[in-house]
């Protein structure tokens, strides 16, 4: 695993240690992790929303809007699983 070190004003690097002090974190590390799971989560979503977007306004699409909800939810729920799987040790 590699190291990265970084820099934090105070008032930052204050609440970084109390999010570890409040016991949902056992280290920076891991809440530093957490963090950058949930954007690459956030823009994948925001990647697929825009992909289903640019599928509905073509003339080709004869997706409706209620369509386009029950894809991204079944798109959304197949990416936790993915990442599911992947904390569990199994692979994806």
């Amino acid at each position: 695993m590699q190291t990265m070190n970084i820099s934090l004003p105070e008032p930052l690097k204050e609440f970084v240690d109390a999010q570890i002090a409040s016991g949902r974190f056992s280290s920076v590390s891991e809440y530093v992790r957490m963090l950058i799971r949930d954007d690459e989560k956030r823009k994948a979503e925001e990647r697929l929303e825009t992909l289903l977007l640019e599928g509905l306004a073509t003339n080709e699409s004869e997706l409706a809007a209620q369509d386009f909800s029950d894809v991204r939810k079944e798109a959304l729920a197949r990416l936790r699983g993915r990442k599911n799987k992947g904390r569990n040790g199994a692979s994806p």
